[in-house]
């Protein structure tokens, strides 16, 4: 591929700053945006650029967002000769028999990697980047992916000329005079196809099992002291050679050779496809099931959320010394929901990411609802889970890890630290865009969408960095270790839990969230992957990992639209039964279920909610201030049927015994004009730990305070009310816990954002500048200001300097020291001398700007106006 600058001309570019001098502006773009750290700070110019793009961190990550064919690639240049022509870099991949699949992918590999500037040069001269090179080869501690070994010439580095010359008369070579020949000649047949296949045709067959073991890798091997016949065959004939006393090496072209010329054993050059699961055929085609199923699923969650806040709506547990829940506390949660311990966590975490949740900073810390979620209770059901559903889709903190432990053997709570996960965005997205592209109602192979998870980043998905490996297996989990395909079969649970898909399926409403809409099947295209841009922005969607509000906000108000018409409708009555319980035969409306709750216990849920009415239950409605007559009323109103009879009695029982007896403070006391009824408590045994004392007929005292008093009458089976000072019944209500107002955790990103396409091109702009005034041709300048030191000349030399190209229009360079001592170099057009300072165009800056001539330390003139 022709460079397009002079340096192509004098034989293509000799460094990678050159290659990125003959890029123009849009592939200068490019680069910055597919490796976004390029970008912090902002290089000063392109030989800044090409040694950041060349540092180890750099690439280690951009070698970690390759997919798996252009990863392939570039292993082939790592054990190929630097540089490498194209042709033989194809060679490596497709082997002697070629392959059409391969070669048609090759050129668009070749391009990310030239893109990414992970390699340059043109066509006939490919060079890898110096350290993926270094992480790429093989080497005897660290095996090449591959599974190739070293060169002839590494292998024989250090080795006897003697022993040489030994190894050449037995593989039927003639002897050489030197080292280099000698190594020469050996590369020289095991390169031969037609001399090798003769060489190894006099092998024993024992010695052709022995390559055998070692072709693919790895392709070390140990030997004793006194070998057998046919390891001796081989080594004598340099097809192993010596890596240490005990140990022999297969020499790359020898494995080569055997291999057909592959460099690996299985290349990959397309995507593994995304299959549609064995159960898809029941609801193919019926894209209707799907979105009915993850519509009971949402509300569901919606359900879940609020039953979950609810009951820590007076004030949750404790938050641990060292932060998050204790275990205790989540098992008491995941049995007042109903479900199990990592289910549990999830629900907390989902309502921890949306904002509803949070911590309340008092010394006494405990967890409650936030403020917005009384606002949160406020919107339509759709909304509510569309803005649950987006929390969870951008968010890093990741339940699954919940339970398991750390790298330093610290179990990891629910709330807790530790939690966030950056990749995490990113494999939700990419889960979830995958389904995409099948037909509407078809649900995935979830083995299919790990496969192609890990074919579009295969070293991220190795598992060999993976920090919470050990997590995996003190939690005892059923699955794949590596953090990336844990976090996609958790995605498809939490999915499915969350309704944004049904039945496996991506339902309709989820579709909308994930900006795909709700009418193109297939929006997502499959991700073919081997281009710059692919490689930047897989996994991201339309929401992606820094996705602008606006776009996510528009994608959740499309996402509730499309769940609303599937939501139920809230209901304004029950059906009362004889047994004492109330059915609600769907949702109920909210100030409905709010009394509901209070007058009656739920006793079982499901499509349909069961309320039961008891003594208790209904003596709480009347300590919330309600009045006998109001629970008729209100049961009458909302009752489809009629309020039967056991129902009423119980209502008016309790209602006649409630008050009767009256508890203040004294330490506390019982006051009643019933005096038998007093005398009944005081002749009760349960009553002697209250320590009760009559003092007069209607009044008893007692040493227990006024909450105990109550409590234990309570449990004699009375039913007292509580009084103020003043004699006044005491109302009792829920007391509301909030927190201070909170904003939801933050997401930990992965890697600095995309820039957008304005800061592309003032870095573009910036670095050109910069560029230029460190490379342009100048004048012969005096001693000092060579090999890039700043210029030196006379006041007076630098006001004639500058004044003369004022009045032509040249552009110079000049050396300048700002107000805090910082030097420079600049390259500027000057337009007006006077008063001491110089106005011109600044080149580097891209700007016009004054400059006090007493600060200009030297200026030289340039070549010819290149600026």
């Amino acid at each position: 591929m022709p460079e397009g600058s002079s340096t192509a001309g004098r034989g293509g570019p000799r460094t990678l700053a050159e290659a990125l001098r003959t890029r123009g502006d849009e592939e200068l773009a490019a680069l910055l945006r597919a490796r976004p750290d390029l970008l912090t700070p902002v290089p000063g110019d392109l030989t800044q650029l090409a040694t950041r793009a060349g540092t180890r961190a750099s690439v280690v990550r951009a070698l970690e967002r390759l997919e798996r064919f252009t990863l392939q690639t570039a292993e082939a240049l790592a054990v190929a000769p630097d540089p490498t022509p194209y042709e033989t870099l194809r060679a490596l991949l497709t082997g002697d028999e070629g392959d059409p699949e391969i070669e048609a992918a090759l050129p668009h590999a070749v391009d990310a990697l030239r893109t990414q500037a992970l390699i340059w040069g043109g066509d006939d001269r490919l060079r890898l980047v110096r350290t993926a090179r270094e992480l790429l080869a093989p080497s005897p501690t660290r095996p090449s992916p591959t599974g190739l070994g070293p060169t002839v010439a590494e292998a024989t580095a250090g080795m006897s000329p003697t022993r040489l010359q030994e190894i050449l008369a037995a593989a039927g070579l003639p002897t050489t005079h030197d080292p280099v020949s000698a190594v020469a000649a050996l590369v020289s047949l095991f390169t031969d196809r037609t001399r090798m296949a003769s060489l190894l045709d006099t092998a024993p067959p024992e010695a052709l099992t022995v390559l055998d073991r070692l072709v693919w890798g790895p392709p070390y091997g140990e030997v004793t002291a006194s070998p057998t016949p046919p390891v001796r065959w081989l080594r004598d004939r340099g097809l192993l050679l010596p890596a240490s006393p005990r140990t022999v090496v297969l020499p790359r072209e020898v494995a080569l050779h055997l291999r057909a010329g592959r460099a690996h054993r299985a290349v990959e050059p397309v995507p593994p496809a995304v299959k549609p699961a064995a159960t898809a055929s029941m609801t193919q085609g019926r894209p209707q099931v799907v979105d009915s199923t993850a519509a009971g699923q949402a509300y569901t969650a919606l359900t879940t959320v609020e039953d979950l806040l609810k009951d820590w709506h007076e004030g949750g547990p404790a938050v641990m010394r060292s932060g998050g829940l204790s275990v205790r506390d989540l098992k008491r949660t995941a049995t007042a929901l109903d479900t199990n311990e990592q289910m549990a966590g999830f629900w907390l975490e989902l309502a921890y990411a949306a904002g509803l949740l949070a911590s309340d900073g008092e010394a006494d810390e405990r967890y409650a609802p936030t403020p917005a979620y009384d606002d949160w209770l406020t919107l339509p059901a759709a909304e509510r889970w569309a803005r649950l559903a987006t929390a969870w889709l951008t968010a890093t903190r990741t339940a699954g890890l919940i339970g398991g432990q750390d790298a330093k053997g610290r179990t990891l709570s629910a709330l807790g630290p530790d939690l966030d996960r950056s990749s995490a965005i990113e494999v939700r997205r990419r889960v979830l865009d995958l389904p995409a592209a099948l037909p509407a109602g078809t649900a995935p192979d979830p083995e299919s969408v790990l496969a192609r998870l890990r074919w579009e980043r295969p070293l991220r998905g190795s598992g060999a960095a993976d920090p919470d490996a050990n997590a995996a297996r003190n939690a005892a989990r059923v699955g794949p270790t590596d953090l990336r395909s844990r976090i996609a079969a958790w995605t498809l649970t939490e999915a499915e839990v969350m309704g944004i898909t049904g039945r496996g399926a991506l339902s309709a409403h989820g579709r909308a969230l994930l900006g795909h809409g709700t009418a193109v099947q297939g929006a997502a295209a499959p991700y073919s992957g081997t281009g710059a841009s692919a490689a930047a922005g897989a996994g991201t969607g339309g929401t992606g990992t820094h996705a602008p509000a606006e776009e996510l906000a528009a994608h959740a108000e499309a996402a509730a639209t499309a769940l609303a018409p599937l939501l139920p409708e809230p209901l304004d009555h029950v059906l009362l039964q004889a047994d004492l319980t109330a059915v609600a035969p769907g949702p109920l409306q909210r100030p409905l279920a709010e009394t509901l709750a209070v007058l009656a216990d739920v006793e079982s849920k499901g499509g349909a909610t069961v309320y039961r009415f008891t003594p208790g239950s209904v003596r709480r409605a009347l300590d919330a201030g309600r009045s006998a007559s109001d629970l008729h009323t209100f049961l009458a109103t909302h009752s489809r049927t009629p309020v039967p009879q056991p129902l009423s009695y119980l209502i008016d029982d309790v209602a006649r015994r409630h008050g009767h007896l009256r508890i203040g403070a004294a330490s506390a006391y019982v006051r009643c004009d019933d005096d038998a009824l007093l005398g009944e408590i005081l002749a009760d045994k349960r009553s002697q730990g209250l320590r009760l004392r009559r003092l007069s007929p209607t009044v008893l005292a007692a040493q227990a305070d006024p909450a105990t008093l109550l409590d234990g009458l309570r449990t004699m089976g009375y039913a007292p009310a509580a009084e103020s000072a003043e004699g006044d019944v005491l109302i009792t209500r829920a007391h509301a816990r909030r927190t201070p107002p909170r904003t939801p955790p933050a997401p930990v990103p992965d890697g600095p954002p995309v820039p957008d396409a304005t800061l592309l091109g003032a870095a573009v702009k910036a670095i050109r500048a910069g560029d230029l005034a460190a490379t342009v041709e100048r004048k012969p300048v005096p001693e000092a200001a060579k090999n890039g030191e700043l210029p030196r000349t006379t006041s007076a030399e630098t006001l004639a300097t500058v004044q003369a190209a004022a009045m032509t229009g040249a552009a110079v360079w000049i050396g300048y020291v700002n107000a805090d001592g910082a030097a420079s170099q600049r390259v500027i057009a000057p337009v007006r001398v006077e008063g001491g300072f110089v106005t011109a165009y600044d080149h580097t800056a891209d700007e016009v700007r004054t400059y006090p001539l007493h600060r200009i330390t030297g200026v030289a003139e340039l070549a010819d106006d290149s600026a």
